[in-house]
């Protein structure tokens, strides 16, 4: 698949995961964290807004994206859109007033790239709720300081990559192949187990 067509969709549902969904559920009901859902991401709170492929859904209506804005899209299920305010900064790039194009099939790779994660990381930590949340629009867990998530990419990798993010990164370990700590392309992934182990796998590696 083009990585245009990644990219493209990638900053879309971003855009509407920001505007349409954590911004209101903040402004309504105090919480910006979002769940990964068949088909997409959904709220957690009121109001209650899902994405699935390439559609808004909400009310049992579904509304497309492409061809429109985050703010139109908000306005159609009677909402005021926007991101959080005051609680993060460095969101999404893209505004609330920018046309917004999603291809089904980058869709499909993104929702299944947050599916496959949001399973290995139950399985990995039974007693944690994977939240996709939406400045980073990764879905992910931290246990004691070590962070396990996958994103649906961004400007270090363009396409879906599951990562392990350490506060301090080993030096001279080509183990440590990110900025951030390790990171590999979920599309390298056999399964869910495979995934798993590679998170539970990673802490491993850090210098005792």
């Amino acid at each position: 698949m083009p990585n245009e067509d990644l990219i493209r969709t990638r900053r879309a549902l971003h855009a509407v995961a920001e505007h349409v969904l954590a911004g209101p559920q903040h402004r309504s009901s105090g919480s910006i964290e979002l769940r990964v859902s068949p088909g997409g991401f959904r709220t957690v709170a009121e109001p209650t807004l899902a994405v699935v492929g390439t559609d808004l859904v909400h009310g049992g209506i579904a509304y497309p994206i492409s061809g429109f804005t985050a703010r139109e899209l908000a306005t159609a299920v009677r909402l005021e859109a926007g991101a959080p305010v005051d609680i993060y900064g460095d969101g999404g790039e893209v505004s609330a007033d920018e046309p917004l194009k999603v291809d089904a099939q980058a869709a499909r790779v993104i929702a299944d790239a947050y599916a496959i994660g949001d399973e290995a990381l139950r399985l990995l930590a039974p007693d944690l709720e994977p939240v996709l949340w939406p400045e980073h629009f990764d879905v992910g867990i931290r246990i004691d300081d070590v962070n396990y998530g996958v994103s649906p990419g961004d400007s270090y990798l363009p396409e879906p990559y599951a990562y392990v993010g350490v506060d301090a990164v080993p030096a001279d370990d080509p183990y440590w192949n990110a900025p951030f700590g390790v990171a590999r392309s979920t599309s390298s992934f056999a399964d869910v187990g495979e995934l798993r182990d590679f998170f539970a796998d990673a802490p491993r590696h850090r210098p005792s």
